[in-house]
């Protein structure tokens, strides 16, 4: 066949083999920017990864690393290009053909089945007229697993593998794995194990069974697992390099649970829709991207990842790496998806799962929306009409995605937004792992990351095991203290699940300092923010455990048509460390529900999370569903099924009741102290002004009076109001009146001039009234230690 110019569109725009130009051919005499040692998982010395071979007139090119990334692609044209990374032979004798047609004539039964296509398509790719996809494009092969071998339960290291939970099994396929130490190749597989979360179980005996291997899906790593309610499906992933494999044609693998099967869906081509490409371009394989599953949409997602010559059939080694920032989403087989053309109206995808590839939603055709692979992709609900998707981490060889800006997907919208973060910023990585759970009230989302490594410098990376939180919808990164504990060795390709409010940890590169890492499965308690020995089977051992299969929240599950909460949250409650940050208690109530620095645009700025009502003292145990920020729903029992008095609200009541007993005593002392200390008061000033030789005012109540000039003039007090030392008459006369006398004026053996002395009462009264002033002024403590003398000294007034 001659050679054709064209050169089949891929399904991601970015990848540019629509024409030789959009891959710029290396410079004469330029030098290949190598790569540092990345994230592939390996040690030092495994740096290789295959050979490449050219004509006998061309000297060796040296062999270089698989994971040596680059910033940008070239090609070579297609008539020079050689499609294989087997040798290729020129300038041959007849001979020598002869002896090459017997030993390829020989090996032919004995190849792998689809080696051969994966070759064919090593010749130019032709262009592929677009159309309608069918419901059907090819007859699923399904395959018996029944006679084939069982998967090990048992490693020395296992990491980048492919993994999802469904009613309570965790499932995990494929990916790397050693069972010696010291292996180095030969680490590519198809093992497909189960963990099972519905029974307690220590992490040094994790409940694993391995599962027949399957006989179709590929020994892949760096893929992922979708997962819809009742079926896997296996995307993306690499090929082995060690040794090299050529990668076959891409199909999506289906593994049926129920029935215990694989099918494969193979040909799988786009349709046209919202923010994607044209309908009928062949979808591709990638691989170290970020994926996820959102079963209540019954939808997949994978974004960015990486295409290069163990991903691809017919990719020539002398092609760099290509980065991704394309988003495919999938929607599973019996689903609608408004957003896709081929689903307009109430339509639902046929048994092959309907593909569209999203690469201009928003910002993502911008130049600050940068490419990247061995990221995370995080999905929350509440957000918008679908909920909402969170990039996190990642990059490429050289470059990394900032951590303290962060893309933000709007499902219902397919359009793309940036959020700013507040508190201190995680350190830049690939490769982490990250779950998130709802607060049982949902005014907060806590995404928590673990791991990763930093590629930088070359050959000197370093693995992470430090513990991040990042709290939503405010938006603030909160590192959690892990001191006194016993934690697991950093690392990068591990995969971490969520199941009844606790994050199970499986694998992972520990970057060479362990000799052996068995079982390698680690548990990490969200609510107490520890990592603790054993699995807990929280919602298993529930009474409502059976309606319950989504492992929501209590006042979260589903019901009807309503999807309810976010899945694996049961029991969870909102540590200590996030509620100084965002306030509230375990159950939510968080006092901040909007982003710290404020969202620009998008769901975060136009809208709020979904809420639900809380009527018992723990979300969890509640079984009646409140949706939406609906203020109704009915009250419920406790787990125990007692009806038995509430204790709390009574402790509260006596409580409530003694401060109002307080509040009112410390009214009346107030009362008292004012009184008090106004007869004080009084007393000063009156004998103030009869030191100073002044009249003093008129006081009611007191036998006196501001008119009288003389003591002839002022009315008499009653008798026996003023009592005679001798019986007769009074001898008290104030100074001011004795002066008076003195300067020869009429005076008054009973009465004061005026004075504050004439109006006193009689001297056993005085001297009462003076103990009870005490001579000082009085203070409120002092009512508060004497309220009764303080109120007998208020009543003589």
């Amino acid at each position: 066949m001659a050679n054709d110019s064209r050169r089949r569109a891929s399904i991601f725009r970015e990848v540019g083999l629509e024409s030789d130009d959009s891959l710029p051919s290396p410079q004469p005499g330029s030098v290949r920017k190598e790569r540092p040692q990345s994230v592939r998982f390996r040690s030092k010395d495994e740096i290789h990864v295959f050979e490449q071979y050219h004509d006998d007139d061309h000297a060796p090119v040296a062999e270089r690393d698989h994971f040596q990334r680059a910033e940008h692609t070239s090609t070579v044209p297609p008539a020079r290009v050689s499609q294989s990374p087997l040798p290729s032979f020129a300038n041959t004798t007849m001979y020598r053909i002869g002896v090459c047609v017997l030993l390829i004539a020989a090996a032919v039964p004995l190849l792998p089945r689809g080696f051969i296509e994966g070759h064919r398509s090593a010749l130019p790719i032709q262009g592929v007229s677009g159309g309608p996809i069918p419901e059907k494009a090819v007859s699923p092969k399904v395959f018996d697993l029944d006679k084939r071998a069982d998967t090990p339960t048992d490693w020395c290291f296992k990491w980048a593998q492919q993994s999802a939970i469904v009613n309570g099994t965790l499932y995990l396929y494929g990916g790397e794995a050693t069972t010696e130490d010291g292996q180095t190749s030969n680490t590519w597989n198809n093992d497909f194990l189960t963990i099972d979360l519905t029974k307690d179980w220590q992490i040094s005996t994790p409940s694993l069974t391995g599962l027949p291997r399957p006989s179709g899906p590929p020994d892949v790593a760096l893929g992922y697992l979708w997962n819809s309610y009742d079926s896997l499906y296996l995307y993306g992933g690499q090929f082995s390099w060690k040794p090299p494999v050529e990668p076959e044609p891409f199909s999506l693998w289906e593994y049926d649970i129920a029935d215990s099967s694989w099918t494969e869906h193979s040909n799988p081509e786009t349709s046209s829709g919202k923010s994607a490409t044209d309908e009928g371009e062949p979808v591709q394989r990638s691989a170290e991207g970020a994926g996820v599953s959102v079963p209540s949409l019954g939808r997949g997602f994978y974004f960015g990842g990486h295409l290069d010559a163990y991903t691809t059939p017919g990719w020539d080694v002398s092609v760099w790496r290509l980065y991704l920032q394309s988003l495919l989403e999938y929607t599973f087989p019996g689903y609608a998806n408004p957003q896709v053309s081929s689903l307009s109206g109430d339509d639902t995808a046929g048994s092959d799962g309907v593909y569209r590839n999203i690469t201009n939603a928003g910002l993502q055709d911008t130049a600050g929306f940068t490419r990247r692979a061995d990221g995370l992709l995080i999905y929350v609900p509440g957000f918008g009409d679908q909920g909402i998707l969170l990039a996190l981490a990642g990059g490429t060889n050289t470059t990394f995605t900032q951590m303290n800006v962060l893309n933000v997907y709007d499902i219902a919208k397919s359009s793309w937004y940036l959020q700013s973060t507040s508190g201190p910023t995680p350190k830049i990585r690939v490769n982490p792992c990250a779950v998130v759970a709802a607060a049982a009230d949902g005014s907060s989302y806590n995404i928590y990351m673990f791991g990763g490594q930093n590629l930088i410098p070359a050959g000197n990376q370093t693995q992470f095991n430090d513990m991040w939180i990042l709290s939503l919808p405010t938006f603030t990164w909160i590192q959690v203290d892990q001191g006194g504990q016993s934690l697991p060795d950093g690392r990068s390709g591990h995969t971490c699940n969520v199941w009844d409010a606790q994050m199970v940890m499986v694998g992972g590169y520990t970057g060479g300092q362990l000799s052996c890492e068995y079982p390698a499965t680690y548990v990490f308690d969200l609510s107490n923010l520890q990592w603790v020995q054993q699995f807990t089977a929280l919602s298993a051992n529930a009474k409502d455990a059976s309606d319950n299969p989504l492992n929501q929240q209590g006042n979260q599950k589903a019901s009807g048509g309503d999807p309810g909460g976010l899945e694996g949250s049961y029991g969870y409650q909102v540590p200590d460390a996030v509620i100084s940050v965002i306030g509230g208690d375990k159950d939510g109530h968080a006092t901040i529900t909007t982003p710290i620095q404020t969202a620009t645009a998008g769901p975060l700025k136009t809208g709020s999370p979904v809420t639900y009502t809380i009527t018992g003292s723990n979300g969890a145990t509640i079984t009646e569903t409140a949706i939406g920020g609906s203020k109704g729903g009915s009250t419920s029992s406790d787990d125990d099924g007692s009806g038995g008095p509430n204790i709390a609200a009574i402790v509260v009541g006596v409580i409530c009741g003694l401060l109002f007993l307080l509040i009112c005593y410390l009214l009346f002392c107030l009362f008292l102290y004012r009184k008090q200390l106004a007869l004080y008061k009084r007393h000063v000033e009156m004998t103030q002004r009869q030191a100073a030789g002044e009249k003093p005012p008129a006081i009611p109540g007191l036998w006196t009076s501001d008119s009288a000039k003389t003591s002839s003039e002022r009315p008499k007090p009653p008798a026996g109001l003023f009592a005679s030392s001798n019986g007769e008459g009074s001898s008290h006369v104030g100074s001011h009146g004795a002066s008076q006398a003195g300067s020869g004026g009429q005076t008054s053996s009973n009465t004061a001039a005026g004075g504050y002395s004439s109006v006193r009462r009689s001297s056993d009264e005085s001297s009462t009234e003076s103990d009870l002033l005490g001579g000082r002024e009085p203070t409120f403590v002092g009512v508060m230690l004497h309220p009764r003398r303080s109120l007998r000294v208020t009543n003589r007034d």
